[in-house]
């Protein structure tokens, strides 16, 4: 049976969620989990190099197979919204310079896969995730690997439609 290491990633330039899970076949298992800070103190271009950095280390580490991250929204100020989309492009970018597949999802869908509605809010997305991977009961976790992980879940659930449709578009 084909075990497949899932890493979902939860883009931010404050704090970026990581999480990783193992599926074979039917069954998902926690490996790891986590959130990236980016000192606030410090120049735009040094945070998103540390992001990367800190990316690189965790994808070397724990070897995935497929990353997953979750497609951001706009905010109502622009500024937040430039400074979101660059570290979202650099959570796309170090998974994808080391070879391994990047997937995206909306929140929307994230929600629905793991929680059964697309507006759930943050606490039902952490009992979600603490149910699916029981190991997490006795651990705290920050929000922000919460809803890494509920990435990371939603693609082990969405994957063999990527698959289908990558077999259709080679034929």
């Amino acid at each position: 049976m084909e075990s497949v290491r899932i890493l979902g990633l939860d883009p931010g330039l404050r704090h970026t969620g990581w999480g990783i899970i193992q599926i074979k076949g039917n069954s998902l298992s926690h490996v790891a989990h986590g959130v990236v800070d980016t000192p606030s103190d410090h120049e735009l271009a040094q945070r998103l190099s540390h992001l990367y950095k800190a990316l690189n280390e965790i994808i070397t580490s724990y070897a995935p197979d497929e990353a997953a991250v979750e497609e951001t929204f706009v905010n109502k100020n622009p500024v937040s919204t430039l400074k979101l989309g660059m570290a979202r492009g650099v959570v796309l970018l170090a998974p994808a310079a080391l070879g391994v597949s990047v997937f995206e999802y909306s929140a929307n869908k994230v929600k629905k896969s793991v929680v059964g509605v697309g507006h759930a809010d943050k606490s039902q997305v952490l009992m979600m995730v603490k149910m699916l991977l029981p190991v997490l009961n006795s651990t705290s976790m920050k929000a922000d690997a919460a809803d890494a992980l509920a990435v990371a879940i939603c693609h082990s659930h969405h994957r063999h439609i990527h698959s289908l449709t990558a077999a259709l578009k080679a034929e």
